[in-house]
């Protein structure tokens, strides 16, 4: 029995050509990220019936939605999208073809509202109706730039024309198929770049913690290769006191703010859980010590285009005689030993070479 409700898939442009011409390992793992941001960002009581490669069949029965509604849904997938892209942009320290292309991935959403019906095969539950064939054959349209929002006519009001922006110009278009036109309503999504919001300043939790040492200085480097000189794993032993090596603790992309896995000169080990902010002028970063419970955390401002400053502020629990011993056993070699390293951080800056665009 057919059921009538919304269809809407977001899709991934420029995925063929991504997968087709970099790095496979790390392009399953950013296309992977992205669909998984999409599914997290759905508002609207949304079913996902399939992921289709590039791109994820969702639904809804009922009645057809009003398209504001729609549209929030629309822009809070495609804000999600882009904020992803852009934060793995900065806090990537991958050079792979793959990562440096991911940049440039961009999002199109089909929206149709029509019947359909599941059915279900072992453990597999799949949508069929002629609407389903309908939704699909708008995938491929002649819509010259591949970052839209497509509305059929069964979701579009003509008496209330849905300008929910002042950016927003909406055009018309025919889909030709074997078993007749579609006609449809489409706008283009790139200026909602414009209005993503800011994230949101890291909230470090140091209720039960307090400041035992800082330690600050500033570089003639721009603060993006001041963030991927700190905080790129491969680095830390060339320039932070006493690491021999850093590695990642979970198999993701390489970025700031991973979990990780400390293994110092002295034999210890220790694994840190990271944290993450970005803005163009700050960038935050901290490695809480699961083992001892202390955090180190890492803030760069940018001064002016070409200098940038690092501070490293150090924190341990809070406790009645943890002051004193730390201040008497510690407090004087971890403030040479901080100093040092931001000695050697001053020569390993010279030898990144980025290209400056935050």
């Amino acid at each position: 029995m057919e059921k009538k409700g919304l269809l809407f898939i977001p899709d991934i442009s420029g995925f063929t050509r991504f997968v087709h011409e970099t790095d496979i390992d790390h392009s399953r793992l950013i296309i992977e990220e992205l669909l998984e941001i999409l599914i997290n960002a759905n508002q609207i009581g949304l079913e996902v019936s399939e992921i289709e490669g590039d791109a994820i069949l969702f639904y809804r029965f009922g009645d057809a939605p009003p398209l504001e509604e729609v549209y929030k849904q629309v822009e809070k997938m495609f804000w999600e999208f882009h904020r992803h892209l852009a934060a793995y942009e900065y806090r990537r320290y991958c050079y792979c073809s793959a990562c440096s292309a991911a940049i440039n991935l961009s999002l199109k959403v089909i929206t149709h509202y029509g019947e359909f019906t599941g059915y279900s095969v072992k453990n597999f539950h799949k949508l069929i109706g002629k609407d389903i064939i309908v939704a699909h054959q708008l995938l491929k349209n002649d819509i010259e730039h591949h970052e839209y929002w497509l509305v059929t006519k069964n979701l579009w009001h003509d008496d209330n024309p849905a300008h929910f922006a002042d950016w927003m110009k909406w055009m018309n278009s025919i889909k030709q198929t074997e078993n007749g036109d579609i006609p449809f309503h489409y706008t283009q999504l790139s200026e909602l770049k414009h209005t993503i919001p800011p994230p949101q300043s890291m909230q470090l939790n140091l209720s039960k913690k307090v400041k035992v040492l800082s330690a600050s200085r500033e570089y003639e480097v721009g603060i993006l290769t001041l963030l991927h000189a700190s905080a790129d794993f491969n680095n830390r032993s060339r320039w932070q006191v006493g690491v021999k090596k850093v590695e990642m603790e979970n198999h993701f992309l390489p970025r700031v703010g991973m979990k990780c896995r400390y293994l110092l000169e002295n034999g210890d080990t220790r694994i840190c859980s990271s944290s993450y902010s970005f803005h163009p002028e700050r960038i935050e970063f901290s490695e809480t010590d699961e083992r001892e419970k202390s955090i180190r955390h890492y803030i760069l401002e940018r001064i002016e285009y070409d200098r940038s400053k690092i501070s490293i502020d150090v924190y341990r629990e809070k406790t009645i005689l943890q002051p004193l011993l730390f201040k008497l056993a510690k407090k004087k070699q971890m403030a040479e030993e901080l100093n040092a390293s931001l000695e050697k951080l001053g020569s390993l800056v010279n030898e990144i070479q980025l290209s400056e665009q935050a």
